[in-house]
């Protein structure tokens, strides 16, 4: 918990039962139980794809297999109106306590105690199944750190410091409580209109099957499938800084509900990420937010001087931290998800701290890309190799564009559905400032640090 920058870990998992989920092997155990998949097409745009803007398909992992392996039409169902050649599809974001509910003994497949977790299993970690060229767009978590296990094909990860964060134009819109999106196509970006953006320095890993990748805490990224068929597993591992973090999350729900639904509805801003059912009230959004304030402070007294965890963290309050997205879908309501308490587990690591990681053939430090060639790059980490890892071929995103093709979306949906272009930066031609424009400032992380810190002095914190 030391790590301060992305690390891979190589031969830890060589015993998990997990690296044997395929989808093959996948499809068999879900006996033709549908999941949804989120589908893009494979082309480049300025903009990024963003949830809003995507296609949607209830499948079977059958079909989808049938689907990305070019088998006739008939055998892909509903897959069957996507052409391959010009479709991506995402299985995200798919809690294994969920789908594979009924087959609890196989949450034992994840063994995350190899890391140092006891009791963390495959009941506390996501399920990933894309097609070449399915991607996430750049965002970071605002709560935990990320472990991410590669099991099947490659993805390629592009990670950028928490200190890059106002040269990637953060933005709450589309809003999803923990997510905070970047307006920058990282594939593709528009420097013209993000042009800070050329600040930026990139971390960029290809992930192999069998490999364990660390995000740290507030680290962007932006991840791509590069092969036909790729499957991870990955698990968010709460801190104590989450409290405060819950805090933020709060007060950002309440003003981004508050603006956006005294909004026309006629405008047709799909300002919310499917993973949001709905807005919610600002009752219960002020009831939420008295909740996150209670369990920040909660956390602080139970902290004893000296200590920087709680002592009685448990396996429950480890799943309602697991709830980091589509906190809905699994029934975990501003009302009834019970906040971390008492579980604070992992402190800010000392600078001495990092002298002793012992980094070498199975913990491979990611470094920045170097600055030497005008193409962007990545690193393929190879078990039994060094222990840093130099992006020989990337450089500074200014220094050049991305020129190589990327099996990206389009992004004509979601210019459809945003006319005036209010959901990116406004265009120096528009003299309009729009709603969008003005929550781009009102939440923006910096701001909402400040407001949440200025409310806990109010209450005496």
């Amino acid at each position: 918990m030391s790590l301060q920058q992305p690390a891979v870990f190589c031969n830890m998992v060589g015993d998990w039962p997990a690296l044997h989920w395929n989808v093959k092997y996948l499809s068999a155990v879900l006996e033709g139980k549908t999941i949804q998949f989120r589908l893009g097409l494979k082309t480049v745009d300025l903009v990024p794809q963003f949830e809003t803007s995507c296609s949607y398909v209830e499948a079977t992992l059958e079909e989808f297999l049938a689907w990305s392996c070019g088998q006739p039409s008939c055998l892909s169902g509903p897959f069957s109106c996507y052409d391959y050649s010009k479709y991506w599809a995402y299985a995200d974001y798919k809690y294994i306590a969920k789908i594979f509910e009924d087959k609890p003994e196989i949450f034992q497949d994840v063994r995350w105690s190899d890391f140092g977790f006891p009791g963390r299993s495959g009941k506390e970690s996501t399920l990933w199944i894309g097609s070449e060229g399915a991607n996430t767009p750049c965002h970071l978590d605002s709560y935990g750190c990320n472990l991410v296990l590669q099991v099947q094909g490659r993805k390629r990860w592009h990670l950028f410091p928490p200190g890059d964060t106002s040269f990637l134009y953060p933005t709450r819109i589309p809003y999803e409580e923990s997510s905070i999106f970047s307006k920058v196509n990282i594939a593709n970006p528009d420097l013209k209109r993000f042009p800070k953006f050329r600040n930026s320095t990139a971390h960029v890993v290809t992930l192999s099957p069998g490999q364990v990748l660390l995000v740290p805490r507030h680290w962007w990224h932006y991840v791509e499938s590069i092969d036909p068929v790729t499957v991870s597993i990955n698990s968010w591992i709460e801190l104590d800084a989450d409290h405060g973090a819950r805090v933020e999350e709060a007060i950002t729900r309440m003003l981004v509900c508050a603006i956006k639904s005294a909004e026309n509805p006629s405008d047709g801003d799909l300002w919310l990420n499917p993973t949001e059912v709905e807005a919610t009230s600002h009752e219960i959004n002020l009831q939420y937010l008295n909740k996150a304030v209670s369990a920040y402070l909660k956390c602080q007294e139970a902290s004893v001087p000296g200590q920087a965890h709680c002592s009685n963290a448990g396996a429950n309050q480890r799943t309602n931290a697991s709830c980091k997205r589509k906190r809905r879908e699994l029934g975990c309501e501003p009302e009834s998800c019970t906040l971390l308490t008492q579980e604070c587990d992992f402190p800010t690591p000392k600078a001495e701290e990092l002298q002793k990681i012992p980094f070498g053939p199975h913990l491979i430090l990611v470094l920045p890309q170097s600055h030497q060639t005008s193409v962007m790059g990545e690193v393929a980490v190879e078990s039994g190799g060094g222990d840093l890892l130099h992006e020989n071929e990337g450089e500074h995103f200014g220094k050049s564009h991305c020129k190589r093709k990327r099996l990206l979306m389009s992004n004509d949906c979601e210019r459809a559905a945003h006319p005036v272009d209010s959901d990116c930066s406004p265009c120096t031609s528009q003299t309009a400032l729009s709603t969008n424009d003005l929550l781009d400032c009102l939440v923006n992380p910096r701001v909402i640090s400040l407001v949440a810190q200025l409310l806990l002095e109010r209450m005496g914190v």
